[in-house]
């Protein structure tokens, strides 16, 4: 690391990929830049490595196995941590994932470096419970105890954490998101036409994202409106939560969906498209609706945390019972009957939610604010200084 970049406090960004550094965290990166910070992602190897690489952003190596959950991996990850975060020597430490959440704050507070973690959402141990989700918070609530800030995408999320006591009420604050680049997601007019709308879901192909209540719905609004198309997009997940391959050509083949592939920049997709739509069954604040909101498209999701937040019905969009593909396809039909000028209206609704609510600037200066807060002297910011 050259000279010049050591002589400015050094915060670690620590995420389970460097994607999800380079999707979700540049314009915060950015941010805090301007304000004579030195970021650098503490990342497993991988995908988006040689981006971040390429933007400029410093980039420390860690190993990390996504899948072992065992208590003998989160030991040395751990460890892992600890040699990292003594080489850098931060002035804080920044974790958006679980593993980093977990055991990367384990490792910081151990050194003393000042904590802020971002819980983008409660995950499958929250959803599905079981021995891991037993498990999860007890760890949550170990890691998080030194913590300086620990900011929520919604406020579900937050009163879930304080009331199983694994933050104090003054840890917890609540952000939008990652927020929304507002101009970069522009709006569009909806592409016009009468008879034959477009619904669009963007996301991984997992069965947690409401995949197959998406088809389900697909396939009972088709039986009436032929016309209707859907289309998903987004990357096939590989591992036990993933839609398989085989579902997806068989969706395919009888028509059901249009399958577009995975895209670096959705913008084109959301333009193209009458209606984004997200029957996820749990939410922090999902990218994918504040960008089709930004982009002035109404929204169908479900009536779940982070998803309700952006979702208001009949304003921004409609809200569907989760798991049900049944009354997502009611809702469905409830915005194929609204007149053109209405969807319009309901599109427009929501970029000025977004604008007001959503914007990237709100989350970089929660940020500012609280790194302003490490670095003054007897900073009361953490619950346990």
């Amino acid at each position: 690391m050259e000279a010049a970049a050591r002589a400015k406090r050094t915060v670690v960004f620590a995420a389970n990929s460097a994607w999800n550094i380079l999707n979700f965290r540049m314009n915060l990166i950015r941010a805090l830049s301007t304000e004579g910070l030195n970021p650098i992602a503490l990342v497993p190897p991988g995908e988006g490595e040689a981006e971040l690489r390429a933007a400029g952003v410093p980039v420390h190596i860690l190993s990390m196995s996504p899948d072992d959950t065992s208590p003998l991996s989160g030991f040395v990850l751990v460890v892992r941590y600890i040699q990292a975060l003594r080489t850098l020597r931060p002035a804080a430490f920044l974790g958006f994932t679980p593993k980093p959440n977990i055991f990367g704050s384990m490792g910081a507070s151990s050194l003393g470096i000042p904590v802020i973690n971002n819980v983008t959402g409660l995950g499958t141990a929250f959803i599905h419970g079981g021995l891991l989700g037993a498990l999860v918070p007890n760890l949550y609530r170990v890691a998080l105890r030194r913590s300086h800030r620990v900011f929520f995408h919604n406020e579900d999320d937050r009163d879930v954490f304080i009331a199983r006591r694994l933050v104090v009420p003054e840890q917890a604050a609540v952000i939008p998101g990652s927020g929304v680049d507002l101009k970069r997601f522009e709006p569009s007019p909806l592409p016009g036409s009468v008879d034959r709308l477009t619904f669009l879901f963007i996301g991984r192909l997992l069965w947690e994202k409401g995949v197959g209540e998406f088809v389900e719905a697909a396939r009972m609004v088709r039986q009436e409106v032929p016309e209707a198309r859907f289309q998903v997009l987004g990357p096939v997940d590989t591992g036990k939560r993933g839609v398989p391959t085989a579902d997806i050509e068989e969706w395919k083949a009888k028509g059901i969906i249009d399958y577009l592939g995975t895209a670096t920049d959705v913008r084109p997709f959301i333009k193209s498209a009458d209606c984004v739509v997200l029957p996820s069954y749990r939410e922090g604040m999902p990218r994918v609706l504040l960008e089709a909101a930004a982009m002035a498209r109404p929204l169908i999701a479900v009536d779940v945390p982070g998803c309700r937040q952006i979702v208001r019905e009949g304003e921004t969009g409609f809200l569907a019972e989760a798991r049900s593909g049944s009354s997502l396809a009611n809702k469905i039909i409830e915005f194929m009957n609204l007149d053109p000028q209405t969807r319009s209206s309901m599109g427009r609704r929501a970029r000025e939610v977004v604008e007001v609510e959503f914007s990237e600037d709100l989350v970089e200066r929660a940020y500012v604010q609280a790194l302003a807060e490490i670095a003054r002297p007897h900073s009361s910011g953490s619950a346990n200084a």
